[in-house]
């Protein structure tokens, strides 16, 4: 069976930045199961899996367009801390996130990450950490198989390496 829509793909994979630092890995512990076809990874990894078959291992460069985005400065902002609630004012250092309008919609959300303080200043960006970063993927196909019904109507893997209910 080849990957394609509506199949489980159960994959082992390492992610690196292009200095080959490990971001993320599978290795050492269970693989990922996701249901291909279903924007549950990153695009350019996604399509790059397409017709690939169990055994199959194979190193994929995904471009910042095709992984995480490129920085868009719109979701940088620099917000005044009396915008937090008070509770939420005291937890607030880099690295803190934190879900928002996006600045540009008011019907969607944005995940927001704190960068820094400055006086009653708070700087924070809504892009991905990843962003504007190639992502380099090494991948090794472990299964392969056709998504339940279930799971279809769920949009989510279930099982072994995916969700239980």
């Amino acid at each position: 069976m080849k990957i394609s829509t509506d199949t489980v793909v159960t994959m082992h994979y390492t992610l690196r930045n292009p200095e080959g630092e490990i971001l993320d890995s599978s290795r050492g512990s269970d693989p990922l199961a996701y249901l291909h076809g279903h924007s549950q990874i990153v695009a350019g990894l996604e399509r790059a899996l397409n017709d690939r078959v169990v055994g199959d291992k194979v190193d994929i460069v995904v471009s910042p367009e095709d992984g995480y985005g490129t920085h868009d400065e719109n979701l940088d902002l620099a917000l005044p801390i009396s915008a937090f609630p008070p509770e939420m004012q005291k937890e607030l250092e880099p690295g803190v996130q934190f879900v928002a309008e996006h600045p540009d919609d008011d019907e969607q959300m944005a995940m927001y990450t704190v960068l820094s303080l400055d006086g009653d200043r708070v700087l924070v960006t809504g892009n991905h950490p990843l962003a504007d970063v190639p992502l380099h993927f090494d991948v090794e196909i472990v299964e392969i198989r056709a998504a339940t019904e279930e799971e279809l109507d769920h949009g989510h893997v279930h099982g072994p390496g995916g969700h239980a209910h």
